[in-house]
Parts: C-alpha cells; structure tokens; sequence
C-alpha cells in the first residue's frame, strides 16, 4: 500500500464491489512499461524474428511425436482437416492477442488486458489462470524429459534408473531430467533475455528441422490410394479429431508477455503472432499429410510415437529413433525456455499493480531481468516437475489457458465499442464476428473438458481467490487511490498517449 497517498494512509478503500470492477488505464499501463520496483527498465533488445521464435517455441512441443496415434483413428486419413479446423479455432483467438499486443505492448498478456477492460476482480482471475498456464504445464512438460533422455541413452547401451527419470506416482521418486532442465532454463533467463532468444531460436530452427526431415523421408513412400476414402469416420470424427489437436496450438500467446522487450511492440508483436499461427499451422498440416501418405490410417490406431515408427520402417535405420529423441529433448527444453520467460514478466506486471509481492518486479542492473523473481518462480517449477505428481493440476491448464482466450475475445470487443478512437496497429478482421465466435469456441472446448478436470480447476481457483484476499486486495495500486485520484487517472488516461505513473 502507498501510504504517499492519503487515502491509503487513512486505510480508505472502494468497496470490495467497486475494486474489482476498477480498471486500470491503457495510458497509465504504457507509461509504466519497463519500470520495476528497483528502478531499472527491461531492455527493449526483441525483433520480430525472436518475438516469433518465442511463440513457436512455446506451441512447438513433443505433442506432434505421439498425437498422431491418438488423433488419426478419430478423423481417419481426413486428420490434415483436422489440424486446419483447429488451427482455424486458434486463430480466433490469436487475431484478438495480436490486436490487444499491439494496442497494450506491455510483459502482462491477456492479464493486463483484462485489467484494462473488464477490471481488477477479472483480471485476477486471468492472472491466476496464467498462473496455471505456464508454471503448472511447465512443470508437466518438463516431467516427459526423463522418457526422452533414456531413449536417447539406449542408443548407446545406457540409461537412467527409474527412481531418478520418471515422475512420482510412476514409479520415480526425483524426475532429476526435469529438475535439470528447468534449472538450465532458469539460469539461461537470469543471465540475459537476448541471450536466451538467440538459444530459442537455435532451437526452434533444429526442432522444424527435424519435421521437415520426417516428411521428406515419408514423402518417398507416399501412396495417394491412403487417402481413400476421405472421411471414413465423418465430420463428426474430423470435429472430434479437431478438438483433440487444438491444445498443440496453445502457446501462441508467449510473444504478447514480451511487449516491454520487443524494439517495436505495436508493430512487431502483431506480426510474431500471427507469422507464428502461420508456421505451425503449416507444419503440422505437412507433417499429418505426410504420415497419412505413408501408411494407411488404421495403422496408426494404437501406434505409439508413430513418426519415429514410420521413419524407421521406411529407413531401416535404428539412428532415427535418436535423432527424434534428442529432437524431442530440445523441443522440451524450448518449451521450458519460453513459458519461464513468460511467467516471470507476467508475475512482473502483477508485482507492479501490487497484486503480487513486489520481489517478482526487482529488475537486475547488470542483467535487466527480474532475477529474484526468475529465481523463485524456475526453483518451484523445478521442484513441482521433479517431485510432485501434477495428475489433474497438469490436465486443469487446459481450462485456464481458455478461459485467458476468450478474455482477450471479449477485451477486443469492449474496446472496440467504448474506445473506438484507440490507434491499432493490427485490426481483428470481420469484426465483431471473429471475436464472438472465438469466445465462444474457447467455451465449447472448456465445456467438454472431463468433470474431474473441472473440479481441480475449481479447487486451484479457490486457492488463488484465498491468495486475493490475503493479499491483493489490501496490496492493489490502483484501489489505493481515493475516488478523486482514479477518477483523475481515467480521465487523463482516456488518451492513448502515455501519462505519468500516478502511484509509483
């Protein structure tokens, strides 16, 4: 609390009601962007080519290795219609974060947008479902890093014992592969964001790679008479297939938390998001087209890591099975990279509103990162992906990263109708189309997410609302303020044009 401010000093404050309902203002968020509570800015250090990297290295996982097993005996050879239809379903949401990135270019994504548009109490909850997002699937991506590295050892005759490479409740007691490799990202954050954009793109470019080089190969096996019939399963089965790829999209929104670092925010970051839709989309249309071409569908039903399968039979090589191993230890490790870095400025931003202590908003001199907060936030997602069993907690970020969706949705539309004089750089296309039904698509998937799913979400949600309570509500910046003082803030934010931080 500022005690500068008289109101605060005399404890007075709106209205529980009235505070989560209070928004902040996109002029004051500007202005405020790359401060921090030590004083020194984020390094504005990002072009569009890192900012996109950052997307794709978040959305670009191990998924596509095994997803096809599962999802091609749903769509039959019609799965390539599938990964469109769900790549469509993102797109949705992701021209609603390009428009919002580049009218708020600030480190807090679709947790400051919320701020700006629908209030503290929304934004909280968005915030705490970021919370989800990206330090719990963090944790639950980092956990399949000990399956990988034995893999990768079994070509060479070694491997790791259970008890320290797979996650407990499966017979682990430390996942030390998982450990490892979030500490590595964690170290690699602290040290520099350029540095660690550079090695993600490295990366990235490795990770595609390898795809391309699986449907090469495939591609010289390819029979046209593995696409007969097309639909033999319906449009019900390509719908059902769709909604089993959509969640290889979701990391999309990893270049939005980087608008405090990015050269040019306004421009950029639209254009990283959208390029990246664009990429993945791409290959993984390739890649579906090109397993299909190569083997008939029905072979896929019960196949475990069905390209690395294909490679082999067509090749005959047992060195393919060590290349998509390690090819799948990078793609972790990019994982892991870009979702830290995004939940480290995300908790920056909310350290900054006064929603979360102010150690996750200290800005490092020497490195011009949130070092203590990095710190913090990577030594609990390391100790959660070696030693805790996610279960449930791992499958609820599914309804968190949603329900961040079709918040941006419904942003873009609130300020389309109430600040229609705002400059956007990038502009949702058939609006007001585009946003509903991307809110509304982000609902219909929450809503066939499993009973148990929903119950563990629920269960997180009334932790982070105790977390609120406790803290956020006595600590907000912008409840600080009198009524006179906010409404003198709104009023000269309504300007699209920066404004000096009024509670610094």
């Amino acid at each position: 609390m500022n005690t500068k401010n008289p109101a605060a000093a005399n404890g007075a404050r709106p209205s529980l009601g009235a505070q989560l309902l209070r928004r902040k203002p996109i002029g004051q968020m500007v202005s405020e962007a790359g401060s921090s509570e030590s004083g020194t800015p984020l390094v504005r250090s990002f072009g569009v080519l890192q900012l996109t990297m950052i997307s794709v290295g978040a959305t670009l996982g191990t998924g596509i290795l095994v997803i096809l097993g599962e999802s091609v005996p749903l769509a039959g050879p019609a799965i390539w219609i599938s990964f469109v239809i769900a790549g469509l379903a993102a797109l949705l949401s992701a021209v609603s974060y390009a428009e919002m990135a580049g009218l708020v270019p600030v480190a807090g994504s679709s947790y400051s947008y919320s701020y700006a548009t629908m209030g503290e109490g929304m934004a909280w909850i968005c915030g705490w479902c970021l919370v989800l997002e990206y330090a719990v699937s963090v944790a639950a991506v980092a956990v399949g890093a000990g399956q990988y590295v034995n893999e990768t050892l079994a070509a060479f005759g070694q491997f790791l014992p259970d008890a320290v490479s797979q996650p407990p409740g499966d017979g682990g007691v430390v996942n030390v592969p998982a450990m490892i490799i979030v500490i590595l990202a964690m170290v690699l954050l602290v040290r520099g964001a350029r540095e660690s954009a550079w090695i993600n793109t490295a990366i990235v470019v490795i990770k595609v790679g390898i795809l391309l080089f699986f449907c090469a190969v495939a591609f010289t096996a390819f029979n046209a008479g593995n696409f007969e019939p097309l639909l033999p399963m319906g449009a019900a089965g390509v719908s059902a297939a769709a909604s089993s790829v959509f969640f290889s999209y979701i990391g999309f929104d990893a270049a939005s938390t980087a608008g405090e670092e990015a050269k040019n925010p306004k421009r950029d970051l639209p254009r990283a998001i959208m390029l990246s839709m664009v990429i993945v989309t791409s290959i993984y249309v390739l890649v579906a087209v090109a397993a299909i071409g190569a083997r008939p569908w029905g072979w896929f039903d019960g196949t475990e890591a069905a390209l690395v399968q294909i490679l082999h039979e067509i090749t005959g090589q047992p060195w393919i099975a060590l290349v998509f191993s390690i090819g799948a230890v990078l793609a972790i490790a990019s994982i892991v990279l870009t979702v830290l870095y995004g939940q480290t400025r995300i908790m920056l931003s909310m350290s900054r509103d006064g929603m979360m202590p102010k150690v996750f908003g200290r800005i490092s001199r020497r490195t011009g990162t949130p070092v203590a907060g990095t710190l913090i936030v990577g030594v609990g997602v390391a100790l959660a992906a070696g030693l805790v069993p996610l279960g449930a907690l791992a499958d609820a970020t599914s309804i968190g990263t949603l329900f961040a969706f079709a918040l941006v949705n419904v942003a873009v539309i609130y300020l389309r109708r109430n600040r229609p004089d705002l400059e956007r750089s990038f502009r949702v296309p058939l609006y007001p189309i585009t946003p509903i039904l991307g809110t509304l698509m982000c609902a219909y998937l929450m809503i066939n997410l499993g009973a148990d799913t929903w119950i563990t979400f629920g269960v997180w949600m009334l932790v982070g609302i105790a977390i609120y309570f406790g803290y956020g509500r006595r600590n907000s910046k912008v409840a600080a303020l009198s009524e006179q003082d906010y409404r003198e803030l709104t009023t000269r934010a309504v300007s699209p044009e920066p404004v000096k931080a009024a509670n610094s």
